[in-house]
């Protein structure tokens, strides 16, 4: 199956958003662009390591936070100067600690929303309650 690659979101003026194959999406007021930034980042995060994990015939429960900081730039406009994404995982088997370094790069590296967001985030990872460095 080829991925898609053309996307599209609809606004109206009660605020649903909706996509190009008719889903919609109520954001409650509270929530900022920066929040859905975030959100996405962390849920594009989590699809990287499901997908990944389950090239490794493991499995994976996670919980993730994202945080970011917005400021004026050095070039003058305003935007994030500081994102990080922290993913709390559960890896059914556990992984000797070469191919668990792997899963964790291709995970980063498979995320395209932290790939596109400058500057880059930066991750923490928690794995079966460990800190990995």
């Amino acid at each position: 199956m080829r991925p898609r690659r053309d996307y599209r979101v609809d606004l109206s003026r009660d605020g649903t958003l909706t996509t190009d194959r008719g889903r919609s999406l109520e954001i409650p007021p509270a929530w900022t662009p920066e929040h859905l930034v975030l959100a996405a980042l962390v849920r594009c995060s989590m699809l990287a390591l499901e997908f990944h994990t389950r090239k490794q015939s493991a499995s994976v429960g996670v919980s993730a936070t994202a945080d970011g900081h917005v400021n004026r730039r050095e070039d003058g406009s305003w935007g994030f100067v500081h994102i990080s994404c922290t993913l709390d995982i559960t890896l059914d088997p556990e992984l000797p600690p070469p191919e668990l370094a792997g899963l964790i790069a291709r995970s980063e590296e498979g995320c395209f929303i932290g790939a596109s967001l400058v500057p880059h985030p930066t991750y923490r990872w928690r794995v079966n309650g460990v800190d990995i460095a």
